[in-house]
């Protein structure tokens, strides 16, 4: 997938994910859109006795907001894959047709997966 075929959508979710990421200064910043079409923004949660990726972090913020499902899941990070438990967290919520986009740090797609 090239950045000319992303939905702008999708697009918005690769720009929250990525300022989410320089805010905090951490390796990896995620952003999901649920069913109604609001979105939730989050940076990774390492606590000694909490500790989430950028993209569970996301889901879980969507599920405490009331979100019954997602529409779509962005992660940027330097990693070459999306994590399998970041593709189970929104597989819980949305299901596995779930598009999951891992994005590079300057925000170019890398892959687009399904959270199967």
């Amino acid at each position: 997938m090239s950045d000319a075929t992303v939905d702008p959508e999708d697009q918005k979710l690769i720009t929250l994910a990525r300022s989410a990421r320089a805010r905090n200064g951490a390796s990896e910043g995620a952003a999901v859109r649920d069913e109604m079409g609001r979105t939730y923004v989050a940076g990774p949660v390492a606590l000694e006795s909490l500790n989430l990726s950028a993209l569970q972090t996301a889901v879980a913020m969507a599920v405490a907001s009331g979100a019954a499902s997602l529409e779509a899941a962005v992660v940027v990070t330097a990693e070459e894959t999306a994590a399998d438990r970041d593709r189970a967290a929104v597989r819980d919520l949305g299901g596995p047709d779930t598009p999951v986009i891992l994005a590079a740090p300057d925000g170019k797609v890398r892959s687009t997966v399904t959270a199967g």
